[in-house]
């Protein structure tokens, strides 16, 4: 039976590696028979902004980036983040409430947190 797994990311890809690390691997988990959500808090969003590939990491989230989205792999982000970020609609966005996204979290069978 599948695992539902969900991918945590909060650590602002500004300062650290770690944002765009959590993006290849949740694009590596997507090849699996586990069904995977991408969670994207804080400014970690930045990383499906439309200045994406502006960030430190750009050249790396150029690989990556455009397979998420051809992929249609779920990205979930707090309401009103499409004011806060210029995101990128090519993307599989769901807008949810801080609720939601805990109730999502809690649900999951494995989180990867990063």
């Amino acid at each position: 039976m599948p695992k539902n797994l969900v991918i945590l990311i909060r650590e602002d890809p500004t300062h650290t590696h770690r944002a765009s690390e959590a993006m290849r691997i949740a694009l590596g988990l997507s090849t699996g028979s586990n069904p995977i959500k991408i969670v994207l808090l804080e400014n970690s969003r930045q990383l499906i902004s439309d200045d994406a590939f502006d960030l430190p990491d750009g050249e790396t989230l150029e690989k990556y980036l455009p397979v998420i989205k051809n992929l249609e792999l779920p990205i979930v982000v707090p309401i009103g983040s499409g004011k806060t970020f210029s995101l990128d609609q090519g993307f599989t966005i769901q807008e949810s409430t801080p609720s939601q996204i805990a109730s999502l979290i809690s649900q999951a069978d494995r989180v990867l947190t990063f």
